[in-house]
C-alpha cells in the first residue's frame, strides 16, 4: 500500500467513526514502534521512536534518536502481524473513547434507533454507530419490538465498561415523557410552560403537573393542543398510555384536588406532621378517586408528595366522632382541644397514636404525662377500631358475594326459562297459539245450531 492510499483510508476512518485524525496518526506511529521492537527483539520502550508525516504519509523510524535507514516492509511477517494487531487495538480504543465522549454529552436526549434483538430480556438498539441496550426495567410493560422496528427512546446513562461502552436506553423513565413534551409542545421547550411534577406507571398512566410563567398562555390547553393534537402524538408514541395533565398550584389542597380529577372532591384535611391528606368524596365518586387497582390515588400521592387517604363523608364523620369521644374521656381535655387537633389534620385515633406526645404537647399546651395518657388511650381505641373495621370489611365482602350469587342464579333461571320456551315453540311446529275460549264456544254453537 502506498503512502497516499494509506492517508486516504486514514481520512475515511476518521470521518466515518468520528475519530480525530491526529489520534490515528499517533496510533500508527505506536504500532510501528511495536513492530520494530518485535523485529529487534528488545524490551526497551525508549529504544525506538517513529514519526509519520501527515502530508506525505512517509514513516521515519528512530533508534536511540538516530534515523534507522530501514524500510518497514523489510521487518518480516511476524513484525508486520504485530503492527496490524497493535494498530487495530489502538483504533478500537480510540473509537470507544470517541463513542463514550459523544454519547456522554447526549445523556437525557431522545434518539431514534433500530431494534436489533433481545438479549436476556434487554432490547438491543442500533443508534448511529453504536449499540445501546434497554433493560427490562426501562421498557414499557407489554411492549415488543421486532428486528428492524424504529425505536424512539431516551439516553439514560453511558458507562465505560472497559472493553466496551454501555449505553443505557429507556422508554419507561418519567424523563422520556418530559422530553416528548419538549418535542411536541414548543412552549415547554421554550420554558414558557414548566413541568413542575410528574408521576408515572409506565404503560398504564401518567400524571403531569404544569404551570405557565405567561398569564396569556394556558398551560393545560397548550399541552393538550387543538382538539388534543399534541397530547395525541405523545399518547400514540406510548402506545395508548393515559396521560392526565394537571394544573399546578402552590396550595397543596388545590393541587391535590386537581391531581385526583376526574373525581370530585368535597373536603381535604391536611396533617403536616404526618404529611397526610385526608380527602372526602361522595360515595359515587369513591371508585373514581381511587382508580383501577388504586392507580389514581397512588399517582396523585406521588405527584403531590402527600400521603393521600380517600374517605366517604360517613367514614370521615365516624372517625372524627370516635376521636372526639375518646379524647373527652381524658380528664382536662375539652371539645375545643379536640376541634383544634381536627383542624391540624388529625382526624382519627390512628392519627393521634401516630403523631406521638411531642406534637400533642405543643398543639394542646399540656404536660408530658397528659400527652402520654392521650396517646395510650388512642392506641387502645385504634386497636378496637381496626378489629371492627376488619369485621365490617368481611361482612361487606360476604354480602357482595351473596348478591353476586343471587344475581347469577337469577340469570341462570332466565336462561333455563328461555330454553324451555324455545323448545316448546319447536315441538309445537310453530303453529299459532289456540284461540281464546269464548271464540271456541261461539263456533261450537254455530255447528250445533246448524249455522242458524
Amino acid at each position: 500500500m502506498n503512502a497516499s492510499e494509506m492517508l486516504r483510508i486514514l481520512d475515511g476512518i476518521a470521518r466515518d467513526r468520528n475519530i480525530d485524525r491526529s489520534l490515528l496518526i499517533r496510533d500508527l506511529e505506536q504500532a510501528m514502534v511495536s513492530a520494530a521492537r518485535k523485529y529487534f527483539n528488545t524490551l526497551d520502550t525508549e529504544e525506538f521512536a517513529c514519526k509519520l508525516d501527515p502530508l506525505s504519509g512517509q514513516f521515519q523510524l528512530f533508534r536511540h534518536g538516530v534515523v534507522l535507514e530501514m524500510p518497514p516492509d523489510t521487518f518480516g511477517r511476524i513484525a508486520a502481524q504485530t503492527f496490524k494487531q497493535v494498530m487495530i487495538q489502538k483504533f478500537r480504543d480510540d473509537e470507544r473513547s470517541s463513542i463514550f465522549e459523544d454519547f456522554s454529552k447526549r445523556m437525557g436526549e431522545i434518539v431514534t434507533g433500530v431494534a436489533q434483538r433481545y438479549e436476556g430480556g434487554a432490547l438491543v438498539v442500533q443508534i448511529d454507530r453504536a449499540e445501546g441496550f434497554m433493560p427490562r426495567s426501562e421498557q414499557i410493560p407489554g411492549e415488543q419490538f421486532a428486528a428492524g422496528d424504529r425505536v424512539r427512546c431516551l439516553i439514560l446513562d453511558v458507562r465505560d465498561a472497559g472493553s466496551q461502552v454501555k449505553i443505557v436506553l429507556s422508554r419507561g423513565h418519567p424523563d422520556f415523557i418530559k422530553k416528548l413534551f419538549e418535542v411536541e409542545v414548543p412552549e415547554v421547550a421554550e420554558k414558557i410552560i414548566e413541568i413542575k411534577a410528574m408521576a408515572r406507571e409506565a404503560g398504564y398512566r401518567t400524571k403531569i403537573a404544569v404551570a405557565s410563567i405567561d398569564s396569556k398562555v394556558d398551560a393545560v390547553g397548550a399541552c393538550v393542543g387543538v382538539r388534543g393534537s399534541r397530547i395525541k402524538n405523545i399518547v400514540d408514541e406510548l402506545n395508548g398510555e393515559k396521560i392526565d395533565i394537571v394544573r399546578w398550584n402552590e396550595s397543596s389542597q388545590i393541587l391535590i384536588q386537581n391531581a385526583l380529577k376526574p373525581a370530585e372532591v368535597q373536603e381535604i384535611s391536611l396533617c403536616f406532621e404526618l404529611g397526610r391528606a385526608t380527602v372526602v368524596v361522595r360515595d359515587d365518586q369513591l371508585s373514581l378517586a381511587i382508580g383501577k387497582r388504586g392507580q389514581n390515588v397512588r399517582l396523585a400521592a406521588r405527584l403531590t408528595g402527600w400521603d393521600v387517604d380517600i374517605l366517604t363523608p360517613e367514614e370521615f364523620t365516624k372517625g372524627l366522632e370516635t376521636m372526639s369521644q375518646t379524647l373527652l374521656t381524658v380528664e382536662g381535655i375539652t371539645e375545643q382541644m379536640a376541634d383544634k387537633l381536627a383542624a391540624l389534620g388529625m382526624v382519627s385515633v390512628f392519627d393521634i397514636e401516630e403523631v406521638g406526645t411531642e406534637v400533642l404537647k405543643d398543639a394542646l399546651e399540656i404536660d408530658d404525662a397528659k400527652a402520654a395518657e392521650i396517646v395510650e388511650i388512642c392506641a387502645a381505641k385504634s386497636k378496637e377500631v381496626a378489629i371492627q373495621q376488619q369485621k365490617d370489611k368481611e361482612e361487606k365482602e360476604r354480602r357482595m358475594r351473596e348478591e353476586q350469587d343471587a344475581a347469577r342464579r337469577a340469570l341462570e333461571g332466565q336462561v333455563v326459562e328461555a330454553g324451555e320456551n324455545a323448545a316448546a315453540a319447536i315441538l309445537g311446529g310453530g303453529s299459532p297459539s289456540p284461540a281464546p275460549a269464548h271464540d271456541g264456544d261461539a263456533r261450537a254453537a254455530d255447528i250445533l245450531g246448524g249455522g242458524t
